[in-house]
């Protein structure tokens, strides 16, 4: 009788262990009102004391009073691999209202570091308790997903998973792909600019964060009919591995960050996906800029 108590004790426990669901952010403590430079400066201090490298500051056009700090880690330089750089930055949203939140790192490094969900999980959970000593731990928001899911993460039966991600070019080499990339953004095609770049030349990989800036077509287009709320979704990444530059879809990688998004508002933002495919392609140079 023990012995059976025991086994569905254990049983129930690795149910609840399974279904255990993350969101994508987490509310900062609030700060008082500020203009928004003022504030990202005060958030950025608080970042750097905590042991975060500032690599990046991203105040999108069309989204007035919010922006984005992005951060990255010793320790999570160290975790990626692949097509894993994509894990490399941390976003923090700022609002000059005082509203400050962050990208939640176990759910995003579930979704992106797959194959390594020991790392995701031990490695997130410290840069969250990092995250909260400097910002303050509030409440988790933005839409549950089960953490075994996130792995292989879509939004719904036909769209597309992480691995299958968009390849915009084929270069020969690293260094070709990386230098394509940094000349087409240093010349705003596509009326993009860089947000921040992390590279790791002896992996052969590298992210970059772009801002889309279009007034009719960039992120101050879409993020306000979606939830400007989730501003640590922001910026749109493109990577490179070897020689090829790669982004995520869109339709995958904007459900990650509003995976509560009801259909009827997805359908809302229809053209987005393929707008953003179209810009990060003028990026990679496979198609002719504007």
């Amino acid at each position: 009788m023990k012995l059976s108590q025991a086994c569905l004790g254990v049983l129930l426990l690795c149910g609840s262990l399974g279904a255990a669901a993350l969101e994508p952010y987490v509310h900062a403590d609030r700060q008082a009102a500020a203009d928004l430079t003022g504030q990202m400066a005060r958030v950025e201090q608080k970042l750097t004391a905590a042991g975060f490298s500032v690599v990046g500051r991203h105040q999108p056009p069309g989204l007035p009073d919010r922006g984005t700090l992005i951060v990255t880690d010793k320790g999570l330089l160290e975790a990626v691999r692949g097509a894993g750089i994509m894990a490399a930055p941390l976003r923090v949203g700022v609002s000059a209202d005082g509203q400050i939140s962050y990208a939640n790192p176990e759910y995003w490094l579930r979704a992106l570091l797959r194959g390594q969900p020991e790392v995701a999980g031990r490695l997130g959970s410290s840069l969250r308790e990092r995250l909260g000593q400097a910002l303050g731990a509030g409440k988790a928001f933005g839409g549950n997903v089960p953490a075994a899911d996130l792995p292989d993460y879509r939004y719904m039966i036909g769209m597309e998973r992480f691995e299958t991600r968009a390849e915009l070019r084929d270069l020969a080499s690293f260094d070709e792909a990386l230098k394509t990339v940094r000349d087409n953004l240093a010349a705003k095609v596509g009326k993009t600019l860089k947000v921040y770049e992390i590279v790791l030349p002896e992996r052969r990989v590298a992210v970059f964060g772009v801002a889309m800036n279009d007034s009719s077509q960039g992120e101050g287009w879409w993020v306000p009919r979606i939830g400007a709320d989730h501003m640590a979704a922001l910026p749109y990444e493109v990577y490179i591995v070897d020689g090829k530059i790669m982004s995520p879809f869109g339709r995958y990688r904007i459900a990650l960050g509003w995976p509560a998004l009801g259909m009827g508002t997805f359908m809302g933002i229809v053209n987005a996906p393929g707008i953003i495919q179209a810009t990060l392609g003028q990026v990679a140079g496979a198609s002719p800029a504007n």
